[in-house]
């Protein structure tokens, strides 16, 4: 009869050598199941930089930037380091789409409208006047023609964008004095970015591009009369009530504002496609980000403002009209000349129709009644 063997009575080196063998045939099996090899083959090191378009002290805005290299390192486990760098960190504001073109960086995070004097075309990637609103935006991109559009665009500055926030609506800006008609905008200084400075202009209004960080100054020392940022809560942390008290709302020059991470073309393509996928994971999850964050802040920080001194207006409806109507007939003239600007911008205005048709009855019905009650 022979002897039952149980587990302890196995040699030693009998028990390594099969365990051996069933180790090297699960491997085999998962590399058979997915074409490639498991992840315990770990993937190489790499470090990243993110040039910023924002300061450090706006953190709705910078926050995204890093929530997303934080994300991306938890998901390699520490092998894929990205490095977040605050506007003139690295290189300026205004600055970082040349530093992603010419891969002095790796990527970016920034508002594609700030860089609309290299082609009108960026404008449509974060807002237009009179443009879509965030939910709207986000429906065109992700499931319209948006971000195929934009990234054809985007090719020949050797860039590949993911959307990475957004903060919504927002406010109409800061004034020293008050807007109570047409006449009031001629001449003047206001700071704001993108197309709607082409707009104001045509309204009379003397516009100029200034960083986030640098308007507070220019509004206390009078270079300016009057600007707009984003909103409450941004707003409230760059103090600007304190110089210019009347605060104007709505902002229709960006019924939403979209931020995108750039990455520069060969960057991205060199990366394995475990990192690919983390990066575009972690960009969708900070795009979320941005948006609740403003939706939840922006409501408190309003409260803060009045408390201190902020005076809300509407605007007047012959400056609202007047500003649809030069928007209307800038776009008309930029689709005239520019093809670029014609193919993205033609395919945008056709969503934003139906979108509209839709918002109007569900969204904007349903809005109406809750807004009016007294909850």
């Amino acid at each position: 009869m022979k002897k039952k063997l149980n587990a302890t009575s196995i040699p030693r080196r009998s028990f390594l050598k099969n365990a051996g063998a069933g180790l090297a045939a699960g491997v085999a099996l998962a590399a058979g199941v997915s074409g490639r090899a498991p992840a315990v083959h770990a993937q190489s090191t790499l470090r990243w930089r993110l040039a910023s378009s924002f300061p450090k002290s706006l953190d709705a805005l910078i926050g995204p930037a890093e929530a997303f290299a934080k994300m991306v390192g938890a998901m390699s486990g520490g092998k894929f380091t990205i490095t977040v760098h605050p506007a003139g960190e690295l290189v300026p504001a205004f600055g970082v789409v040349d530093a992603v073109q010419n891969a002095t960086v790796e990527c970016c995070h920034t508002a594609s409208y700030y860089f609309f004097g290299k082609d009108d075309t960026f404008a449509l990637g974060t807002a237009i006047p009179f443009g879509l609103n965030s939910r709207q935006m986000g429906a065109w991109l992700f499931e319209g023609n948006g971000l195929k559009l934009m990234r054809e665009f985007y090719k020949s500055y050797n860039i590949i964008n993911f959307p990475m926030g957004n903060t919504g609506a927002q406010m109409g800006g800061w004034y020293r004095k008050e807007i109570k008609s047409m006449s009031d905008m001629k001449g003047l200084k206001m700071r704001t970015a993108g197309l709607a400075g082409k707009v104001m202009e045509r309204l009379g209004v003397v516009t100029q591009s200034t960083p986030g960080g640098e308007i507070y100054t220019a509004l206390e020392k009078g270079t300016i009369d009057a600007a707009e940022f984003v909103g409450p809560y941004d707003d409230f942390k760059l103090g600007l009530y304190k110089v210019a008290p009347n605060y104007y709302y709505p902002g229709w020059w960006e019924g939403c504002a979209q931020t995108d991470l750039y990455v520069n073309v060969k960057a991205f393509e060199a990366l394995p496609a475990e990192y690919k996928a983390m990066v575009e994971a972690a960009a969708t999850r900070s795009h979320v980000l941005m948006q609740t964050t403003y939706d939840a802040k922006n409501p408190v920080a309003l409260k803060q403002l009045v408390a201190g001194g902020a005076k809300l207006h509407r605007f007047p409806k012959d400056v609202m009209d007047a500003a649809f109507k030069e928007s209307m007939a800038l776009y008309a003239e930029l689709s005239a000349k520019n093809p670029r600007w014609k193919k993205v911008y033609e395919d945008y205005i056709k969503f934003r129709t139906d979108q509209n048709m839709w918002f109007r009855f569900a969204e904007a019905g349903f809005d109406d009644f809750m807004q009016a009650q007294r909850l």
